[in-house]
Formats: C-alpha cells, structure tokens, sequence
C-alpha cells in the first residue's frame, strides 16, 4: 500500500494544472504521510475547486477501545469499492482526484529499509483516483485507491496507486460507478520510472498512528 506521496508544484501551479479554483488554506504541498494533510480536486456545481484535507478516513476497529485514536485508512483496495467503499465510490460527489508528483514504497531488509519512489514519465503532474468524505474527527478527509501491482513492480511492493490518465480525470469525477470501474487499472510500466534512495524509510514517523488498506 502507499503510505508516502510528494507533489512538488507550488499551489498555484497545480490549480492552473487541473482547472481548479484555488484553495483558502496556507497548507503547501510536499510529502505527505497518512493523517497530513494532502490536496486533493473534486467537483462541485461543475467547477473543480483545489481542497486540502487529510488523507486517510477515520476508523475504529472491532479490537480498539472506546477512547483510542481512529486509525487513518488511506488507502481503498479495488476489490472492496463496491462493499465496504460503496457508499462513496458510487457517488461521483464523493471521487476526487488526488494531484502527485511521485508516491514511496519501502525496500530492503527489515529494520532497514530505505525509500524507493515511482513517478510516471509521461505526466510531471499526474492524479492518482481517490475518495472523499467529511468526518467528524478531521474535517475533510480522503483515501486513495490501489490495484494489483503490474510484475514488474511486484517485487517492490504488491499493490499500487490508480494513476489517472489526464484525459480520465473528468469522467473519474462524473461517471456511473460502472463507468468508473473501468478507470481502475494498472498503469502501464513502461510510463513509470523507479528511483531508489539511501534515505531510511522511517526517517520521519507519520504523524496519526498505523496506516490501514482497506
């Protein structure tokens, strides 16, 4: 699963880039951890508007006690969008696309990994397909949605961000969930590039507990 995104763009740059009204908020974008707060796009009245909010839905499972901190679920398997995600992802209100430069996955031995990024080579500023809701514990919160890995990213990590075509966004954003199925899929290896770094992968703890995939 993805616990780590950058979006190198100042905020100008990525409104003027998605169409987007431009964000009331001092929040700028970099990396992002799950329970930060990300930017996201969606669509309102027919215009796009440019929102921060914080990525990962509040939720508290089964085995936690009353007062513990919900965990953020940043990240929505495709094979439960229509079960446990139903209520958003057929909702068109409640899609919205999540503007990236490159996200992180963690690679080598245990208690030593290091970061990898990926990024696609065919678009600087790409949007990978999310969803959005309030919540009463953070405010406007959303999640990201994760396919298989295509094989030749599997042996980096098993799962991967739908990554938008540009040409998509609007109909992520408008279609009929059945429409919208078919926008989550793998993107093509061959449009992704892989840097490795020495940078140890907990160099700085995510600030809101464990993430969770569901």
């Amino acid at each position: 699963m993805c616990n780590l995104v950058t979006l190198k763009a100042s905020v100008d740059e990525v409104a003027s880039a998605f169409g987007a009204r431009r964000p009331l908020t001092n929040a700028q974008p970099g990396d992002v951890y799950p329970g930060g707060q990300g930017f996201v796009v969606r669509e309102e009245g027919g215009a796009r508007a440019l929102e921060a909010m914080t990525w990962g839905f509040p939720v508290r499972l089964k085995h936690m006690k009353p007062t513990s901190k919900p965990k953020p679920v940043n990240n929505a398997r495709d094979d439960k969008l229509m079960s446990f995600w139903r209520t958003w992802f057929t909702n068109p209100a409640q899609r919205c696309l999540i503007p990236f430069t490159a996200f992180a996955e963690a690679e080598g031995e245990k208690g030593r990994m290091t970061r990898t990024w990926i990024s696609p080579t065919d678009q600087p500023l790409a949007a990978c397909a999310g969803l959005c809701r309030p919540s009463d514990e953070w405010g406007d919160c959303y999640t990201m949605v994760m396919v298989d890995a295509t094989k030749e990213l599997f042996h980096i990590h098993d799962r991967m961000p739908v990554i938008l075509q540009a040409a998509d966004h609007d109909r992520w954003l408008r279609a009929e969930p059945a429409d919208a199925m078919m926008l989550v899929t793998q993107y093509p290896a061959e449009r992704l590039i892989v840097e490795r770094t020495d940078i140890p992968w907990f160099s700085r703890k995510p600030p809101t507990g464990s993430p969770t995939l569901l």
